[in-house]
């Protein structure tokens, strides 16, 4: 196993690869999201973690960053490569779906993610 020296890192991504992102591109999405970081010598500023399940199946592939707390959905190989790139800039990538804001998730205005069932059952 490598240990990677991870300072100076400006954002941290985990990209979903549960079963269902797997389903929907996630390993080429994972593979786009690497190259194009190495494609922009920016390996040293963005490092990725594939993770499990994230939660959000339905906007697969999810992708967050971190610290931002920006989640993004990331359905194409051409979207991956345009949120590497909107990283780069410091940028707003459209599929912007929650954003951490005065310490809670929030979804973003532009979303057209659904919202989803409450994690916490009422009565």
């Amino acid at each position: 196993m490598t240990t990677w020296n991870l300072e100076g890192m400006k954002t941290h991504l985990f990209i979903c690869n549960g079963s269902s992102c797997m389903k929907k591109d996630a390993e080429d999405i994972t593979q786009a999201i690497r190259d194009e970081i190495q494609l922009l010598a920016l390996d040293k500023e963005i490092h990725t973690t594939r993770t499990r399940c994230n939660g959000r199946c339905k906007d697969a592939c999810v992708v967050i960053a971190y610290p931002q707390g920006n989640w993004y959905r990331v359905p194409t190989t051409e979207h991956a490569k345009a949120l590497v790139q909107d990283l780069n800039h410091e940028s707003l990538h459209n599929e912007h779906v929650f954003t951490l804001r005065e310490g809670s998730l929030q979804r973003t205005a532009q979303t057209t993610a659904i919202k989803g069932i409450e994690k916490v059952k009422e009565g």
